[in-house]
């Protein structure tokens, strides 16, 4: 391992540190996984900040998360009948046609009960305090569009921010996704400024094969027997486990109601990282900081911010 050469790699080991990782952008006050919305996340005081990578039917790298463009552009409104709407059954030109933006303002309207589960929890005050009328106008007008993983990278050169990559090959199975990442990530002279994750860890060997400077997370929503072990065997430098909802795997929505630390315990003991997604209770944050994990994958970055802050 080389892990000084990367700061990302080199923290993992540090005691106290704890990012504060804007999931697809602050993207309970913007547009998910647009640049408007990782341009909100720096307003929070993100170090970093979270997106999700596809390949279009032509080649190019877009940042969405789903497999399928219907829940966060008007996709079926530009092309109907193109069933069943995978982002890589679209050319690039053809997915920049698309408006990326405006739904977000639509669940907004919705009552809280009735809109996407992540933004059930968004408050008044905060949609107050965090969407502001300029924010609304932007969103609405037609120009908020599916970035390209380049774009991504410029804005977070420009900003000083770090990026978390998830590699988005299942169930689609990109060939050679993990390898242009890479390739575009050196091209850029960003190695020291990303980590790459995926829930797909094959992908993390390829990436540790073709850098030993960036540093890569195995995401889970499974518990992992021996986590820190297994880190080791796949030279990733971070454990990223989930506590979301369903997907929690780290005891909030168990019989007790406690989180198991043991494994979070285990890996930082063994000089990795420990990044949780995706966390939006301030009581779950405050437990996870005193178990001492390293970032808080986050879509509400405000609430993060304020408890670190306590």
């Amino acid at each position: 391992m080389t892990s000084a050469f990367n700061p990302l790699r080199a923290t993992a080991g540090l005691p106290g540190q704890v990012f504060n990782i804007a999931h697809r952008g602050a993207r309970a006050f913007a547009p998910e996984n647009t640049l408007a919305a990782f341009v909100k996340a720096q307003t929070f005081g993100c170090q970093m900040f979270e997106l999700d990578v596809h390949r279009s039917r032509d080649g190019e790298l877009i940042v969405h998360h789903d497999d399928r463009l219907t829940r966060c552009t008007d996709v079926a409104v530009k092309f109907p009948k193109r069933e069943p709407y995978f982002v890589s059954d679209f050319t690039f030109a053809e997915l920049r046609s698309l408006d990326a933006g405006s739904w977000y303002l639509r669940e907004l309207a919705l009552p809280a009960d009735r809109r996407q589960p992540f933004l059930q929890s968004l408050s008044d005050a905060e949609i107050a305090a965090f969407v502001s009328t300029a924010d609304r106008a932007q969103y609405q007008s037609g120009t908020v569009k599916l970035p390209t993983l380049r774009e991504t990278l410029e804005l977070a050169m420009a900003t000083g921010m770090m990026v978390n990559i998830e590699i988005k090959t299942l169930p689609r199975m990109y060939p050679g996704l993990a390898e242009d990442t890479v390739t575009l990530v050196q091209a850029m002279g960003m190695e020291r400024q990303v980590l790459i994750s995926s829930f797909d860890h094959e992908q993390l060997v390829i990436v540790r094969q073709l850098s030993q400077v960036i540093a890569t997370g195995a995401l889970t929503s499974d518990r992992i027997a021996r986590p820190a072990e297994y880190l080791r065997l796949i030279d990733a430098d971070a454990y990223n486990p989930g506590c979301y909802d369903d997907y929690d795997s780290l005891g909030f929505g168990s019989v007790t109601g406690q989180l198991d630390a043991r494994g979070i315990t285990a890996v930082r003991a063994a000089g990795r990282g420990v990044n949780v997604w995706t966390c939006n209770d301030p009581d779950q944050m405050r437990q996870l900081i005193a178990a001492g994990v390293t970032g808080l994958i986050t879509d509400f970055p405000n609430r993060v911010r304020d408890v670190l802050a306590a």
